[in-house]
């Protein structure tokens, strides 16, 4: 099995290569930014594609959906510091087989690629607990209001790019990105593009 790991940060995919290094089933190819991931992906068409959510440019997210435009079949594990089950639901909501937290038993990484590689899914007891919850519970839930295209933009946002920079990096026009704001803040009861991200940082999507 080919797994593609997308991660910027060194020491996280050293510890994944670690993790199956004992396993002669599976080969590891790495890429550090959504851009060299797509083209991993797209050169090396690899079984499984494991994504971090907070990568450099556009995210986790984002690059889930590049991928399963090139290949609807594509089968994607987000892997992520955040363990919140609303990332966790949007990383389904993208298309993505499974969601594990870097926090989490190391052990649910390996036992998500064999369950996503196998064409099935994977999420952790409790995660998928949270999930079901949030989801009850949707109607209180702000970030719960929002598409993953719109977290992602508000994702942006709050890591400081204009509208202008997340039109170019998503590839979508500026009207788009400036209606898409508006009624993010709409959905949000938020005034002000500042106060928007604000929202982003205090609720740590940057």
């Amino acid at each position: 099995m080919r797994v593609l790991i997308v991660d910027d940060h060194p020491i996280v995919a050293s510890g994944c290569r670690a993790l199956m290094a004992d396993d002669p089933d599976i080969v590891v190819l790495e890429a550090s930014s959504a851009e060299t991931g797509l083209d991993a992906f797209v050169a090396e068409r690899p079984d499984v594609c494991v994504l971090d959510i907070n990568l450099p440019g556009v995210s986790g997210f984002e690059l889930a959906r590049r991928v399963l435009a090139r290949d609807a079949a594509a089968r994607i594990i987000v892997f992520s510091m955040n363990d919140d089950p609303i990332f966790a639901a949007r990383a389904i909501d993208s298309g993505a087989k499974g969601y594990v937290s870097k926090s989490g038993d190391p052990a649910d990484l390996v036992k998500a690629i064999r369950a996503v590689g196998d064409g099935g899914v994977f999420l952790a007891p409790a995660l998928a607990q949270g999930i079901a919850f949030a989801r009850a519970t949707s109607a209180e839930g702000r970030l719960a209001k929002l598409t993953p295209r719109e977290m992602e933009i508000l994702r942006l946002l709050g890591s400081g790019k204009s509208l202008s920079e997340i039109a170019w990096m998503i590839n979508a026009s500026y009207k788009t990105i400036a209606n898409t704001s508006s009624i993010m803040r709409q959905k949000l009861g938020i005034r002000t593009s500042s106060e928007l991200v604000r929202f982003a940082i205090e609720n740590k999507l940057a």
